[in-house]
C-alpha cells in the first residue's frame, strides 16, 4: 500500500468514530461541556499544565494567544514571531485588538502610546509576562520569545504542545517539525498550503501519535448536527447539490494585484528572509504584509484558503463529503502571482452509501448562486454576503454560511423555521475567570479544551488532521483550478490528476526554497 493513502484510511476510522458519536448520542455530544472535558483532562493525565509556544503572533496569533491565556489548563511558556514588533497589523473594528488585549489584562492603559494595532513578539511576551504577573501577585518574566521557530523548539525542553498563527505558506514546515520534536499542534486554517503537505502533515501525525486541531471553530457547534439531523430524516429529499458562498476577500484585503516591480524598505524589526521561508525569495513590498500576503500564490489560499475550510467542515458532518473527484472553475481577471477578485469554484463528489453523487458549487468575491425561484426577494438568501443553499430532490434547505438559521423553503414559496432561533448568548469565554471577557478569536473555549483533552490522552479534537485532510485538499485542488482554468480530474488513491497539465500537477508540491523543504 502506498504512504500517500494512509491518510484517508485513519480518515474513514476517524469519521465512523466521530460520527458515531457526534450524531448518535444525542445533542449533548454536539456541544463539549466545559466540566466534561476538564473531568477527562484531569483523568488522563497527572501533569499540572498543557505547556504551550505561541508560533506566529501578529493580529489573529496574538487573539488566539488571549484566549489560551484565560484556559486555566494551559500555560503559555514561549512566543515566537519573525517581527520584533509593529503597531500596522489589521483590525476587525475600531480599537478591537487592543480593546481585547486590556480586557484581558484587565488594564485600561494597556497600549495607550501604540499609533495603531500593535503585535509581534515583544508585545506577546509583555502581554504573557502581565497576564501571569496580575494573576500571580508576583512579577512574571517567564515567557520567552524568539525570531527562530527552530530555536525555541531546540531550547523549550518541556514545552507540551505548540500554537501555529503564521501565514499559510508555513503552516506544515512547522507543524512537521514540532511533531517530529514530539509536540502536540494546534494551527490555523487551512491546514495547509497545498496538497501534498496536507498529506505529509497527516501521516506525520498518525506517525508520531500527536494530538492535532486546526482553528476551525464552528467544528464543535451543534449546526452541523441539525442539518445532518434534518438531511436524514428526509427534510428535503435526497440531496444532489450544494451551493456556498462568501464576500470574506473583497471585504478584508485586496486580490486581482499586480506584482510589485519595486523593492521598499524592510521595516525595522522584521526578519524578511525569514517571513519567506519555504516561499521563492522576492524584495519587500507593503503589497504583501500585513495580512494581504492571503491573495498571493506563494504565501496564501485566497478566499477560498481563508473561508472555505469553516464552511465545507459543516457540509462533511452533515453529508459526508469524502474524496472530491473532479473541480473545475471560473474568475474574473487572472494575474501571474495573485489571486483574482472573484471565482466560482464547482467540485463533483462521487455517489456514497448515504448520498447521491453531489456537485458543490463555490463563489466568492461577490459572486452569488442563482436565487431559488420560489425564495421571495424581500426574504434574504443567506447573511451578510454569505450562506448556504442545499438543492434535495423535494425541497431546498437555506442556512447561513457555518449552518446557523436553517430555513426550508417548499416549491411554493413558503419558508419553514424547524428550530426555534438561538437565544442571544454573551457566555464568558472562560468560566473560572469571566471578569476577563469574550473570546477573542471567536472560538469558544470547548474549541481548545477539547484539544487539550487529545493531548492529554483524550479523543482526538473534532478538527484533527485526519478528518480535516480531505476537506482541504478539495479546497487546494480547487485553488489549482482557479490558477490554471482547466477542469480537473482528480485520483485520489494514487495522487495524480488522470485529466489536467503539467502546470496542474507541478502545483500538487511545489518546490520549496532550502532549508525549508520537508522531508
Amino acid at each position: 500500500m502506498p504512504w500517500y493513502s494512509l491518510p484517508f484510511e485513519v480518515v474513514d476510522l476517524v469519521l465512523m468514530n466521530r460520527r458515531e458519536l457526534f450524531y448518535r448520542m444525542g445533542a449533548a455530544a454536539a456541544v463539549v461541556s466545559l466540566p466534561g472535558i476538564r473531568a477527562l483532562a484531569s483523568r488522563t493525565t497527572p501533569s499540572d499544565k498543557l505547556t504551550v509556544a505561541c508560533i506566529g503572533v501578529g493580529a489573529q496569533g496574538l487573539r488566539v494567544m488571549l484566549d489560551l491565556l484565560r484556559l486555566t489548563e494551559i500555560r503559555v511558556v514561549a512566543v515566537c514571531d519573525v517581527n520584533r514588533l509593529s503597531s500596522d497589523y489589521l483590525d476587525w473594528g475600531p480599537n478591537e485588538l487592543r480593546t481585547k488585549v486590556r480586557t484581558v489584562l484587565e488594564d485600561s492603559s494597556w497600549g495607550a502610546a501604540d499609533s495603531g494595532p500593535t503585535a509581534g513578539r515583544e508585545a506577546a511576551q509583555a502581554i504573557v509576562n502581565a497576564f501571569y504577573s496580575k494573576r500571580s501577585g508576583a512579577a512574571s518574566t517567564g515567557c520567552s520569545a524568539y525570531e527562530d521557530y527552530r530555536e525555541l523548539l531546540a531550547k523549550e525542553k518541556d514545552l507540551d504542545a505548540v500554537v501555529i498563527g503564521t501565514p499559510d505558506h508555513w503552516h506544515a514546515t512547522i507543524a512537521i517539525a514540532a511533531m517530529r520534536a514530539g509536540k502536540h499542534v494546534y494551527s490555523q486554517k487551512p491546514m495547509a498550503h497545498n496538497v501534498w503537505e496536507s498529506r505529509e502533515m497527516t501521516r506525520v501525525a498518525h506517525e508520531t501519535r500527536r494530538a492535532t486541531q486546526v482553528a476551525i471553530f464552528n467544528s464543535n457547534l451543534p449546526a452541523a448536527k441539525k442539518i445532518h439531523d434534518m438531511l436524514e430524516a428526509g427534510a428535503i429529499g435526497p440531496v444532489h447539490s450544494v451551493d456556498i458562498w462568501t464576500k470574506r476577500a473583497s471585504r478584508f484585503w485586496l486580490q486581482g494585484l499586480k506584482t510589485p516591480i519595486q523593492a521598499e524598505p524592510i521595516p525595522p524589526g522584521l526578519n524578511w528572509d525569514m517571513w519567506l521561508g519555504p516561499a521563492p525569495y522576492r524584495p519587500f513590498n507593503q503589497a504583501y504584509l500585513p495580512f494581504v500576503w492571503r491573495a498571493w500564490y506563494d504565501f496564501g489560499c485566497g478566499a477560498l484558503g481563508d473561508m472555505g475550510e469553516y464552511g465545507f467542515d459543516t457540509l462533511t458532518r452533515a453529508l459526508g463529503l469524502g474524496t472530491v473527484s473532479r473541480v473545475e472553475a471560473s474568475t474574473t481577471d487572472r494575474f501571474p502571482e495573485c489571486y483574482p477578485v472573484a471565482s466560482s469554484v464547482h467540485m463533483d463528489f462521487d455517489r456514497i452509501e448515504s448520498r447521491p453523487a453531489l456537485r458543490l458549487n463555490w463563489f466568492d468575491g461577490g459572486l452569488e448562486p442563482a436565487r431559488p425561484t420560489a425564495l421571495s426577494y424581500s426574504q434574504r438568501m443567506g447573511d451578510g454576503g454569505e450562506g448556504v443553499i442545499y438543492h434535495g430532490d423535494h425541497g431546498t434547505l437555506i442556512t447561513d454560511y457555518m449552518g446557523q438559521h436553517p430555513r426550508i423553503l417548499s416549491a411554493d414559496g413558503k419558508l419553514e423555521v424547524p428550530f426555534p432561533p438561538d437565544p442571544p448568548r454573551k457566555e464568558p469565554f472562560s468560566q473560572a475567570r469571566p471578569e476577563l471577557g469574550e473570546s477573542a478569536s471567536g472560538a469558544n473555549a470547548g474549541h481548545y479544551l477539547e484539544w487539550v483533552a487529545a493531548c492529554q490522552g483524550g479523543e482526538p479534537a473534532r478538527a484533527n488532521y485526519a478528518f480535516e485532510a480531505p476537506i482541504v485538499e478539495a479546497l487546494l485542488l480547487g485553488c489549482i483550478a482557479v490558477r490554471t482554468h482547466e477542469p480537473l480530474v482528480w485520483n485520489a488513491a494514487d495522487f495524480t490528476f488522470t485529466q489536467g497539465s503539467a502546470q496542474a500537477t507541478a502545483l500538487l508540491k511545489p518546490e520549496s526554497r532550502a532549508p525549508w523543504r520537508i522531508k
